[in-house]
């Protein structure tokens, strides 16, 4: 029994070592793909600045160069930034994101060109392969801003259709709305006047009771003086016979007689 024991212990022990590694590993691995994203994005942010500052501060072939490598990065990031969030909401630019990537890698291989043309030193040889380069990253922008822009008015289209039909539900419940609160004031109105109707009705069951009372017993209707008389006999039998004296309570001392003193 305790070797068996010891065995399912080691187990345990074994499968929660296992599971910690698998966890530290994990971890490890987020917070790495999270500085090197982080470390990704400084670099971009310092090249693209640094094209920036060349473009608007160098002329000549430098400046071309750099203003060429900061539209391209410019426009291609953009379109992968349109794509890649609207493809959450509309699974139809999976085959948007497929083209894009295909077209990422030119947009890479002329960016590569371009930064290799910036360390060159024969600038003329640059400078006439420009209209080429140009030729090339004009192409590369139109149509990631084709697909950025068609990606847009698509969400943008959606969006107004939805917020028409939208709108088209809630003036159908409103008519609801008011249908029913005009169907309501005619049931109050129809309940209250069922209630007065109710209050009114004992008073007249009584009087026709009463009277189909005396038709049967005597097999006509009640004169006034019968209703008179029988009145008057009933009084005076009331105050002959005065009713009995209430029942005591069993807390009630007993009354003693009136002439005990």
């Amino acid at each position: 029994m305790e070797p068996a024991l010891i065995i399912f212990a080691l187990m345990v022990l074994f499968a929660f070592l296992g599971l910690g590694v698998y966890v530290t590993v994990k971890a490890v691995g987020a917070a790495k793909r999270g500085v090197d994203r982080t470390i990704t994005q400084a670099r971009r942010t310092v090249e693209d600045t640094t094209l920036r500052a060349r473009s608007l501060g160098q002329g000549g072939v430098s400046g071309s160069l750099a203003q060429l490598r900061l539209e391209l990065r410019t426009s291609m990031r953009s379109t992968q930034q349109a794509l890649y969030e609207g493809v959450q909401r509309d699974a139809s630019l999976r085959e948007s994101i497929g083209l894009f990537e295909r077209l990422s890698v030119h947009g890479h291989e002329l960016d590569d060109e371009l930064k290799r043309l910036e360390q060159d030193p024969n600038r003329k040889r640059i400078a006439d392969s420009l209209p080429d380069l140009r030729e090339r990253a004009a192409s590369i922008t139109q149509a990631a801003d084709s697909l950025r822009w068609a990606a847009r008015e698509r969400a943008r289209k959606f969006a107004a259709d939805d917020l028409t039909v939208l709108s088209a539900e809630i003036e159908v419940e409103s008519v609801a709305l008011r249908e029913w609160s005009r169907e309501s004031v005619d049931h109050l109105a129809a309940a209250a006047d069922a209630w007065d109707a109710a209050q009114a009705s004992p008073s007249a069951q009584t009087t026709a009771s009463g009277q189909g009372g005396a038709a049967r017993g005597t097999g006509r209707g009640p004169g006034p003086d019968a209703d008179a008389a029988r009145a008057g006999t009933t009084a005076r039998q009331a105050a002959l016979n005065p009713g009995a004296p209430a029942t005591p309570y069993p807390w009630e001392k007993t009354r003693r007689p009136e002439s005990t003193t």
